[in-house]
Protein backbone atom coordinates (compact mmCIF):
# COMPACT_ATOMS: atom_id res chain seq x y z
CA UNK A 1 0.00 0.00 0.00
CA UNK A 2 1.63 3.41 -0.85
CA UNK A 3 1.02 6.52 0.72
CA UNK A 4 2.07 10.07 -0.68
CA UNK A 5 2.24 12.76 1.81
CA UNK A 6 3.33 16.39 1.48
CA UNK A 7 6.98 17.51 1.86
CA UNK A 8 7.20 21.05 3.49
CA UNK A 9 4.53 22.44 2.13
CA UNK A 10 6.58 22.57 -1.20
CA UNK A 11 5.33 20.40 -4.76
CA UNK A 12 7.90 17.82 -3.64
CA UNK A 13 6.20 14.34 -2.02
CA UNK A 14 7.80 11.13 -0.33
CA UNK A 15 6.65 7.78 -1.18
CA UNK A 16 5.85 5.64 2.16
CA UNK A 17 5.03 2.07 0.72
CA UNK A 18 3.94 -0.18 4.02
CA UNK A 19 3.90 -3.86 3.11
CA UNK A 20 0.38 -5.89 3.68
CA UNK A 21 0.32 -8.89 5.93
CA UNK A 22 -0.45 -11.20 2.88
CA UNK A 23 3.06 -9.69 1.45
CA UNK A 24 5.13 -10.61 4.50
CA UNK A 25 4.40 -13.85 4.90
CA UNK A 26 4.26 -14.80 1.20
CA UNK A 27 8.40 -13.34 1.61
CA UNK A 28 8.55 -15.45 5.11
CA UNK A 29 7.15 -18.66 3.57
CA UNK A 30 9.95 -18.07 0.69
CA UNK A 31 12.71 -17.18 2.81
CA UNK A 32 12.46 -20.18 4.53
CA UNK A 33 12.64 -22.56 1.53
CA UNK A 34 16.15 -21.38 0.53
CA UNK A 35 17.37 -19.98 4.30
CA UNK A 36 18.65 -22.87 6.70
CA UNK A 37 19.32 -23.02 10.36
CA UNK A 38 22.47 -22.13 11.70
CA UNK A 39 24.79 -24.58 12.17
CA UNK A 40 23.58 -26.49 9.25
CA UNK A 41 26.52 -27.23 7.51
CA UNK A 42 27.94 -28.94 10.45
CA UNK A 43 25.05 -31.14 10.61
CA UNK A 44 25.46 -31.89 6.85
CA UNK A 45 29.32 -32.82 7.10
CA UNK A 46 28.07 -35.19 10.46
CA UNK A 47 25.78 -36.93 8.01
CA UNK A 48 28.41 -37.47 5.35
CA UNK A 49 30.94 -38.41 7.51
CA UNK A 50 28.09 -41.06 9.42
CA UNK A 51 27.07 -42.54 6.27
CA UNK A 52 30.56 -42.90 4.77
CA UNK A 53 31.90 -44.94 7.82
CA UNK A 54 28.53 -47.24 8.28
CA UNK A 55 29.14 -48.13 4.35
CA UNK A 56 32.81 -48.49 4.87
CA UNK A 57 32.41 -50.80 7.58
CA UNK A 58 29.21 -52.85 6.32
CA UNK A 59 30.24 -53.47 2.45
CA UNK A 60 34.02 -53.88 3.70
CA UNK A 61 32.97 -57.04 6.10
CA UNK A 62 29.93 -57.86 3.22
CA UNK A 63 33.21 -58.28 0.78
CA UNK A 64 35.69 -59.97 3.14
CA UNK A 65 32.91 -62.18 3.65
CA UNK A 66 32.54 -63.11 0.27
CA UNK A 67 35.86 -63.44 -0.73
CA UNK A 68 36.91 -65.75 2.08
CA UNK A 69 34.24 -66.46 4.84
CA UNK A 70 37.28 -67.20 7.37
CA UNK A 71 38.10 -63.56 7.48
CA UNK A 72 34.35 -62.55 8.10
CA UNK A 73 31.17 -64.64 8.65
CA UNK A 74 28.23 -63.92 7.66
CA UNK A 75 27.50 -63.38 11.38
CA UNK A 76 29.87 -61.01 11.81
CA UNK A 77 29.11 -59.09 9.25
CA UNK A 78 25.69 -58.56 10.60
CA UNK A 79 27.18 -57.79 13.83
CA UNK A 80 29.66 -55.19 12.40
CA UNK A 81 26.75 -53.87 10.59
CA UNK A 82 24.47 -53.32 13.80
CA UNK A 83 27.25 -51.70 16.03
CA UNK A 84 28.28 -49.42 13.61
CA UNK A 85 24.56 -47.80 13.25
CA UNK A 86 25.17 -47.68 17.23
CA UNK A 87 28.26 -46.06 17.25
CA UNK A 88 27.07 -43.30 14.75
CA UNK A 89 24.13 -42.79 16.27
CA UNK A 90 25.73 -42.11 20.09
CA UNK A 91 28.46 -39.98 18.04
CA UNK A 92 26.55 -37.79 15.81
CA UNK A 93 23.25 -38.17 16.46
CA UNK A 94 22.96 -35.05 18.63
CA UNK A 95 24.28 -32.83 15.75
CA UNK A 96 22.65 -34.44 12.89
CA UNK A 97 19.91 -36.61 13.74
CA UNK A 98 22.34 -40.06 12.20
CA UNK A 99 19.77 -40.99 9.64
CA UNK A 100 22.57 -41.61 7.72
CA UNK A 101 19.53 -43.62 5.10
CA UNK A 102 17.51 -41.33 2.78
CA UNK A 103 14.61 -43.41 3.54
CA UNK A 104 14.57 -42.48 7.05
CA UNK A 105 15.24 -39.25 6.12
CA UNK A 106 12.21 -39.31 3.81
CA UNK A 107 10.22 -41.35 6.53
CA UNK A 108 10.82 -38.44 8.94
CA UNK A 109 9.68 -35.62 6.57
CA UNK A 110 6.50 -38.07 5.85
CA UNK A 111 4.87 -37.51 9.35
CA UNK A 112 6.41 -33.98 10.01
CA UNK A 113 9.84 -34.71 12.33
CA UNK A 114 11.68 -33.30 9.76
CA UNK A 115 11.74 -30.32 7.34
CA UNK A 116 11.15 -31.42 3.67
CA UNK A 117 13.38 -28.43 2.28
CA UNK A 118 16.18 -30.27 3.80
CA UNK A 119 15.24 -33.46 2.69
CA UNK A 120 17.39 -33.77 -0.84
CA UNK A 121 20.56 -31.73 0.80
CA UNK A 122 20.57 -34.71 3.73
CA UNK A 123 20.10 -37.59 1.15
CA UNK A 124 22.92 -35.69 -1.21
CA UNK A 125 25.07 -35.62 1.83
CA UNK A 126 23.96 -39.55 2.50
CA UNK A 127 24.83 -40.51 -0.75
CA UNK A 128 28.23 -38.79 -1.43
CA UNK A 129 29.36 -40.37 2.17
CA UNK A 130 28.43 -44.10 0.59
CA UNK A 131 29.76 -43.21 -2.50
CA UNK A 132 33.18 -41.97 -1.06
CA UNK A 133 33.19 -45.39 1.17
CA UNK A 134 32.88 -47.28 -1.73
CA UNK A 135 35.44 -46.12 -4.26
CA UNK A 136 37.76 -46.43 -0.95
CA UNK A 137 36.82 -49.71 -0.55
CA UNK A 138 37.71 -50.31 -4.50
CA UNK A 139 41.53 -49.26 -3.85
CA UNK A 140 41.86 -51.01 -0.42
CA UNK A 141 39.82 -54.08 -1.73
CA UNK A 142 40.90 -54.33 -5.22
CA UNK A 143 40.99 -57.88 -5.52
CA UNK A 144 37.36 -58.10 -4.44
CA UNK A 145 35.15 -58.17 -7.29
CA UNK A 146 32.07 -56.77 -5.75
CA UNK A 147 32.36 -54.47 -3.28
CA UNK A 148 29.69 -55.46 -0.64
CA UNK A 149 26.78 -55.28 -3.30
CA UNK A 150 23.59 -56.33 -2.52
CA UNK A 151 21.89 -58.23 -4.58
CA UNK A 152 18.80 -60.79 -4.93
CA UNK A 153 19.50 -64.10 -4.15
CA UNK A 154 16.37 -65.49 -5.38
CA UNK A 155 13.74 -63.51 -7.38
CA UNK A 156 13.21 -59.52 -7.04
CA UNK A 157 9.98 -60.13 -5.73
CA UNK A 158 11.11 -62.23 -2.46
CA UNK A 159 14.13 -59.39 -2.07
CA UNK A 160 11.69 -56.75 -2.40
CA UNK A 161 9.31 -58.29 0.43
CA UNK A 162 11.88 -58.95 2.78
CA UNK A 163 13.18 -55.65 2.00
CA UNK A 164 10.02 -54.03 3.00
CA UNK A 165 8.96 -55.83 6.26
CA UNK A 166 13.17 -55.34 7.35
CA UNK A 167 12.78 -51.97 6.86
CA UNK A 168 9.74 -51.54 8.43
CA UNK A 169 10.81 -53.20 11.62
CA UNK A 170 13.69 -50.72 11.70
CA UNK A 171 12.09 -47.55 11.52
CA UNK A 172 9.32 -48.99 13.74
CA UNK A 173 11.98 -49.27 16.56
CA UNK A 174 13.57 -45.82 15.31
CA UNK A 175 10.09 -43.88 15.38
CA UNK A 176 9.63 -45.36 19.17
CA UNK A 177 13.16 -44.13 20.46
CA UNK A 178 13.54 -41.35 18.51
CA UNK A 179 10.10 -39.38 18.53
CA UNK A 180 8.54 -40.63 21.50
CA UNK A 181 9.09 -38.97 24.92
CA UNK A 182 8.21 -42.26 26.90
CA UNK A 183 10.51 -44.19 25.50
CA UNK A 184 14.38 -44.45 26.92
CA UNK A 185 15.77 -42.16 24.64
CA UNK A 186 19.46 -42.77 26.15
CA UNK A 187 19.25 -46.91 24.85
CA UNK A 188 18.14 -44.94 21.24
CA UNK A 189 21.76 -46.29 19.75
CA UNK A 190 21.74 -49.51 21.02
CA UNK A 191 17.63 -50.53 20.13
CA UNK A 192 18.09 -49.15 16.69
CA UNK A 193 21.27 -50.91 16.19
CA UNK A 194 20.49 -54.45 17.48
CA UNK A 195 17.26 -54.28 15.34
CA UNK A 196 19.57 -53.53 12.64
CA UNK A 197 21.55 -57.07 13.40
CA UNK A 198 18.97 -59.01 14.13
CA UNK A 199 17.30 -58.09 10.76
CA UNK A 200 19.92 -58.02 8.33
CA UNK A 201 20.80 -61.79 10.04
CA UNK A 202 17.56 -63.45 8.70
CA UNK A 203 17.39 -60.88 5.53
CA UNK A 204 21.06 -61.60 4.40
CA UNK A 205 20.55 -64.93 2.86
CA UNK A 206 17.96 -63.51 0.59
CA UNK A 207 18.10 -59.26 -0.26
CA UNK A 208 21.61 -58.63 1.35
CA UNK A 209 20.20 -56.97 4.18
CA UNK A 210 20.36 -53.15 2.89
CA UNK A 211 17.22 -51.61 4.49
CA UNK A 212 19.37 -48.46 2.98
CA UNK A 213 19.15 -47.12 -0.38
CA UNK A 214 23.01 -45.16 -0.20
CA UNK A 215 24.43 -48.38 1.18
CA UNK A 216 23.27 -50.33 -2.28
CA UNK A 217 23.45 -47.38 -4.40
CA UNK A 218 27.53 -46.72 -3.56
CA UNK A 219 28.70 -49.95 -3.80
CA UNK A 220 26.75 -50.51 -7.04
CA UNK A 221 29.12 -47.09 -8.43
CA UNK A 222 32.02 -48.98 -7.30
CA UNK A 223 31.67 -52.35 -8.75
CA UNK A 224 29.23 -51.24 -11.32
CA UNK A 225 26.65 -54.04 -10.41
CA UNK A 226 23.22 -52.95 -10.70
CA UNK A 227 21.40 -56.20 -10.46
CA UNK A 228 17.69 -55.09 -9.21
CA UNK A 229 19.29 -52.20 -8.02
CA UNK A 230 15.17 -50.70 -7.77
CA UNK A 231 14.33 -53.04 -4.84
CA UNK A 232 17.19 -51.82 -3.14
CA UNK A 233 15.03 -48.07 -3.61
CA UNK A 234 11.77 -49.00 -3.61
CA UNK A 235 11.81 -51.34 -0.80
CA UNK A 236 13.66 -49.41 1.75
CA UNK A 237 11.22 -46.14 1.53
CA UNK A 238 8.12 -48.29 1.65
CA UNK A 239 9.07 -49.96 4.45
CA UNK A 240 10.27 -46.87 6.27
CA UNK A 241 7.35 -44.85 5.46
CA UNK A 242 5.04 -47.73 6.66
CA UNK A 243 7.16 -48.15 10.08
CA UNK A 244 7.19 -45.37 11.31
CA UNK A 245 3.22 -44.34 10.04
CA UNK A 246 2.00 -47.54 11.86
CA UNK A 247 4.11 -46.29 15.34
CA UNK A 248 2.40 -43.06 14.83
CA UNK A 249 -0.70 -44.52 14.94
CA UNK A 250 -0.48 -46.66 17.53
CA UNK A 251 0.92 -43.78 19.94
CA UNK A 252 -1.66 -41.65 18.98
CA UNK A 253 -2.34 -39.13 21.69
CA UNK A 254 -4.62 -35.32 22.02
CA UNK A 255 -1.25 -33.70 22.80
CA UNK A 256 0.32 -31.97 20.20
CA UNK A 257 3.33 -33.60 19.12
CA UNK A 258 6.21 -31.51 18.79
CA UNK A 259 8.38 -31.52 15.71
CA UNK A 260 11.53 -34.11 16.19
CA UNK A 261 14.47 -35.43 14.31
CA UNK A 262 16.17 -38.02 15.56
CA UNK A 263 18.04 -39.81 18.64
CA UNK A 264 18.52 -36.69 20.87
CA UNK A 265 16.87 -37.22 23.91
CA UNK A 266 17.12 -36.10 27.25
CA UNK A 267 14.41 -36.15 30.49
CA UNK A 268 13.47 -34.93 33.60
CA UNK A 269 11.17 -34.71 36.50
CA UNK A 270 9.12 -32.39 37.35
CA UNK A 271 8.38 -32.03 40.80
CA UNK A 272 4.90 -34.10 40.84
CA UNK A 273 7.08 -36.69 38.94
CA UNK A 274 5.46 -36.45 36.01
CA UNK A 275 7.93 -36.60 33.37
CA UNK A 276 8.60 -34.01 30.66
CA UNK A 277 10.80 -33.43 27.70
CA UNK A 278 13.06 -31.16 28.43
CA UNK A 279 15.20 -31.28 24.99
CA UNK A 280 13.11 -32.54 22.22
CA UNK A 281 14.99 -34.45 19.69
CA UNK A 282 17.25 -31.97 17.39
CA UNK A 283 15.42 -30.43 14.82
CA UNK A 284 17.63 -30.22 11.62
Amino acid sequence: MSETLPNGGGCESSIITTEKPQSRRLKGFILSLVDYPPGFSRKVVAEVVATFLLVFVTCGAAALTTSDERKVSQLGASVAGGLIVTVMIYAVGHISGAHMNPAVTLAFATVGHFPWIQVPIYAAAQLTGSISASFALRVLLEQVKHLGTTTPSGTDLQALVMEIIVTFCMMFVTSAVATDSKAVGELAGIAVGSSVCITSILAGPVSGGSMNPARTIGPALASNNFKGIWVYIVGPIFGTISGVLCYSFIRHTNKPIQSVSSFKLRRMKSNDQHVVEKDSLSFV
